[in-house]
């Protein structure tokens, strides 16, 4: 899967020359062979490296607190929802609409990396979510539900169908 989300990063980054990567070991971690210098390891790191590439800084943060949580979630990503098992995701759900509460995007109120990949990460699981799924994390459903639509992201995915208007607020029934 991952082979895949850097590919469509590329993309979303307006990256003109793909690149070629390759996968090691068994939980098949993404490999960038560099032309003029040691190969790349790890989807964080190759996808750091797309964004300054793409001379996109302002995906990593701006200042040293933004950065810090940027790189907070893009280890999130890596540590916890990846190869997760299907009871751990509900806590994983649970934690994003938490989180997500008084934000817009993990990283405040701008859209980063961390966005991006996380995104990536979890549209297999929301995919799959029944509308009252989706409601019960209503601040997780709209902060994937913005970035699905942001400029270039969801290349390779199928839109997820979310509803706007909820016919009953909790505890108004």
């Amino acid at each position: 899967m991952s082979l895949k989300e850097l590919s469509s990063l590329e993309k979303a980054l307006g990256l003109k020359k793909p690149n070629k990567y390759s996968t090691q070991g068994d939980k098949k971690v993404p490999v960038l062979q560099s032309v003029n210098g040691p190969a790349l390891v790890g989807l964080v790191t190759i996808a750091t490296h797309l964004v300054q590439e793409a001379k996109r800084p302002e995906l990593l943060g701006g200042s040293a607190e933004h950065k810090a949580v940027v790189q907070q979630w893009l280890e999130y990503r890596v540590t916890k929802v990846d190869g997760c098992h299907n009871e751990d995701i509900k806590t994983i759900l649970k934690d994003l609409n938490s989180y997500l509460e008084d934000k817009v995007y993990l990283a405040g109120n701008q859209f980063t990396l961390a966005d991006t990949l996380m995104y990536y990460g979890i549209h297999h699981v929301i995919v799959d979510l029944a509308v009252q799924e989706k409601e019960k994390y209503m601040n997780m459903t709209r902060w994937f539900n913005h970035v699905q639509h942001y400029p270039g992201i969801r290349h390779h995915l199928p839109p997820v169908v979310v509803l706007r208007n909820r016919v009953y607020t909790s505890g108004h029934h």
